[in-house]
């Protein structure tokens, strides 16, 4: 019996600790709308920002969100320093859309070279770091089609205001469209059927995040230069699981963005996603000595379609792989460490 209520006295304290965390370090992206504010707060900090976008055959969405970061917040009031793309091969238009938009166009294959294999989103970000010149870092999504200023003062103001704030992870509701018509909720699939088990068994802290998979976040680059990357889908709950494992808790806030609307990914899509973000966690709990496989886990997804009246088994391969901490390579050390 006394070591079931100490049981029950860890996970009432737990709860009672994510409560606290939730209150202090959540924020409504309305509180950094005074752009003056921040201009000041950013002039006495001394510090620059760069805001990076990963792309991938998004032609139709990018051109956009480029001109708007661009005329509002660069040419307007001047609070973001650097508006990059990095693209991961689009052959639909993208490039061209950016640069005409005024974004500075990086190749995700050009950047250093000969290290590893360019795959995926992870990467894509992973090198992006090599890029970016600004002390403060915000990546967003390519794909939103009701982008709004605010996707990038709502994540820069924690980190302007709240000094103990490194990390800040957006958040928002997410139509779907069903049926023709578009729902106001519904979207985030990935997040609670397989993101928000995995960090409730696993790192139960993080699950007071409303959304861990978000496309929208940035932090200090001292603090996502110290950390790895995972390729691919697997970037995402990656950087939270490192960040809280070295950081602690206090140093991740989240804003409220109110709604993003997004091209939807179908459900084979997401299920290679959800695969990905699986090994993340499993290779991670691996490397912290919480848990030990007695053998290798298979690559290779297996996923069924249905076509001309059959059932056909599509198999792909799919491996997360680490990208080292930024600041462990020699040639990011050569142009930013001192």
């Amino acid at each position: 019996m006394e070591g079931k209520r100490r049981d029950e006295e860890c996970y009432a304290f737990s709860r009672l600790e994510r409560c606290s965390w939730y209150d202090a370090n959540t924020f409504h992206h309305t509180r950094f709308e005074d752009l003056g504010e921040l201009m000041r707060l950013k002039e006495e900090s001394g510090k620059t920002v760069s805001v990076c976008l990963p792309s991938l055959n998004e032609a139709a969405t990018i051109g956009e969100i480029v001109t708007v970061t661009r005329v509002e917040l660069m040419e307007k009031v001047p609070l973001v320093d650097q508006l990059c793309v990095v693209d991961g091969g689009s052959d639909d238009g993208t490039v061209k859309a950016a640069e005409e938009a005024g974004a500075e166009v990086f190749r995700q294959d050009e950047i250093l070279p000969g290290l590893y294999e360019p795959q995926g989103k992870g990467d894509a970000l992973w090198r992006s770091l090599y890029c970016l010149r600004g002390d403060i870092i915000i990546w967003m999504d390519s794909d939103i089609r009701n982008f709004h200023p605010r996707f990038v003062t709502g994540l820069v103001g924690p980190l302007l205001t709240r000094p103990d704030v490194r990390f800040v992870k957006g958040y928002y509701q997410r139509p779907i469209k069903a049926e023709h018509r578009l729902l106001p909720t519904g979207g985030g699939r990935v997040t609670e059927l397989v993101a928000r088990p995995l960090l409730s068994l696993f790192f139960p802290e993080l699950s007071a995040l409303i959304q861990p998979l978000s496309g929208e976040y940035g932090g200090e680059r001292e603090v996502l230069e110290s950390i790895p990357f995972f390729s691919g889908y697997g970037v995402e709950i990656g950087m939270l699981m490192d960040i809280h494992t070295r950081y602690g808790m206090g140093v991740i806030g989240q804003v409220d963005l109110v709604e993003r609307q997004h091209r939807n990914q179908s459900v084979p899509a997401l299920g290679r996603m959800a695969f990905q973000i699986v090994q993340a966690v499993f290779i991670r709990l691996q490397e912290l000595g919480r848990m030990e496989l007695r053998e290798g886990y298979n690559v290779e997804m297996t996923q069924v379609e249905y076509r001309d009246g059959e059932y056909l088994l599509e198999k792909k391969t799919l491996p997360v792989q680490e990208r080292p901490a930024m600041v462990e390579v020699e040639e990011y050390r050569r142009r930013f460490v001192s």
